[in-house]
């Protein structure tokens, strides 16, 4: 399997895997893409359905390896990834009420569903750099789940320093203390001037300096990596076989900011399985939802809210949903890309915006809204969700078609938002054993403007005293 930027073509010398892992983002700023989706036949579904998590991961991650990493090798990290979920069946699914479940992705070590790709990708970086002998700074911005599940797959490898940027004062105090009461060697957190789009933009601006990024050995853990994306693909494909796929539609809702869960999603359906409907749940930054409406990709002010993972106006993800829209085609890829980055207005043409409504609805809540909905399903079905789990639930029951299991990404556990928790239903959500003496732990962190030369003097020196 071969790799292609979304703006440039596929040639003889482009990247594999183990590559566009370390590489993370392409030379020419675009996000890797899989030089074709990879097939599966119903019966092997079928088939699919009796293996384990772990083994139905690393089947599913094979494809996307080969000529890179076996499947042996990729058996051996998802059942050490797994292992220590807080469920036996590590992603399992919640009835909440008539065709609507919950697909809970929060029984990681950071009760998020950024653990489910994250402990498999600390675990990637491991196997390639040591057959490699090299040594990578990974540069992540979060909007507060990301950055707590990467450090945490990657504390303390030897092979790997890392350094995440998250928005001053804009994550829950749980989110942010799970990253800063990391105190290992290898990692370092910046809390920076701004909202998760300033993070993000200096990630990015990081990445497009060639000498700097040479210089340290950049590499990438958000979403624009292409491996985080083929680690979340198992857990829908697991989710339909226990519904009845491929011998029955299922539908998913997906609260989203950087659109990398939700194409996950929209991945499995192009490799063969039977996804009726995808819908995207967004919070008052409504960029998608506006997008499927009205064809409006515009740039507002990203505005706090109850579910602040989703406080994002820039979804990176899009790119490669784009690509695929537009056929492919990585000159207009490229162009409408770099217009968007100048004037913050998205010209996606009218055939390729029509194509995406055909597989995609979308619907956005409010705060008040979201509160509601988190007091009605716990009212109705005693199912205490947090709320950007919610606001996939609640999106989810709106679009249900009778008949068609929906399915909403359940994305973190309540006790990382309980003050919105508490808020809404009354009830105070209590960490597990594990996190129990979070708020004790002590915190370590520097705290920077949004320059971008100052952020890359903290991680030369970071890595100078790693």
């Amino acid at each position: 399997m071969r790799y292609r930027s979304t703006r440039g073509e596929l040639t003889a010398h482009s990247p594999n895997f183990s590559d566009i892992l370390l590489a993370g983002l392409a030379d020419d700023g675009g996000l890797y893409m899989p030089e074709f989706w990879p097939q599966i036949s119903p019966q092997t579904l079928r088939d699919w359905r009796r293996l384990s998590y772990p083994d139905l991961a690393a089947e599913v991650i094979s494809l996307f390896t080969a000529g890179s990493i076996d499947l042996a090798t990729l058996r051996t990290m998802t059942h050490d990834a797994y292992k220590h979920f807080d469920h036996a069946a590590v992603a399992p699914l919640s009835e909440v009420e008539q065709d609507l479940y919950a697909l809970e992705l929060f029984h990681g070590p950071t009760l998020a569903f950024k653990d489910m790709a994250m402990q498999m990708l600390g675990r990637l970086f491991d196997h390639v750099l040591t057959e490699r002998n090299q040594n990578v700074t990974i540069v992540g911005a979060t909007s507060g789940d990301t950055g707590s599940a990467a450090i945490e797959a990657c504390r303390g490898r030897e092979r790997l320093s890392v350094v995440i940027l998250h928005p001053k004062g804009r994550t829950s105090e749980v989110q942010r203390r799970q990253m800063t009461s990391v105190l290992d060697d290898n990692i370092l957190n910046i809390a920076v001037d701004g909202d998760f789009d300033t993070c993000q933009d200096i990630v990015k601006a990081m990445f497009a300096d060639k000498a700097f990024r040479d210089d340290v050995s950049l590499s990438a853990v958000n979403s624009i990596n292409w491996a985080r994306i083929a680690a979340q693909i198992p857990y829908y494909i697991r989710a339909a076989l226990a519904l009845g796929a491929p011998d029955r539609e299922v539908s998913f809702s997906v609260p989203t900011g950087n659109f990398g869960n939700v194409l996950a999603a929209w991945a499995a359906k192009q490799m063969g399985l039977p996804i009726k409907r995808l819908c995207i749940g967004s919070n008052r930054n409504d960029i998608l939802t506006r997008f499927l409406v009205d064809n409006d990709m515009s740039v507002r002010k990203v505005e706090p809210s109850l579910s602040p993972s989703m406080d994002i106006q820039v979804s990176s993800n899009f790119e490669r949903l784009l690509f695929e829209l537009l056929d492919q085609d990585p000159v207009r890829c490229a162009t409408i890309m770099k217009d968007f980055r100048q004037t913050g207005r998205m010209a996606v043409p009218q055939d390729a915006w029509m194509r995406m409504k055909e597989s995609f609805d979308g619907m956005t809540l409010s705060d008040e809204q979201t509160s509601a909905a988190m007091r009605k399903f716990y009212a109705e079905s005693l199912y205490l969700a947090d709320p950007h789990s919610t606001i996939g639930l609640a999106v989810g029951k709106e679009f249900k078609e009778p008949g068609i299991p929906m399915v909403a990404a359940a994305t973190a556990h309540p006790a990382k938002f309980p003050d919105a928790v508490k808020a809404a239903t009354g009830l105070d959500p209590k960490l597990p054993p594990h996190l129990a003496d979070l708020f004790e732990r002590e915190e370590r962190f520097d705290s920077l403007g949004n320059e971008l030369a100052t952020i890359q003097q903290a991680v030369r020196d970071h890595m100078k005293r790693k």
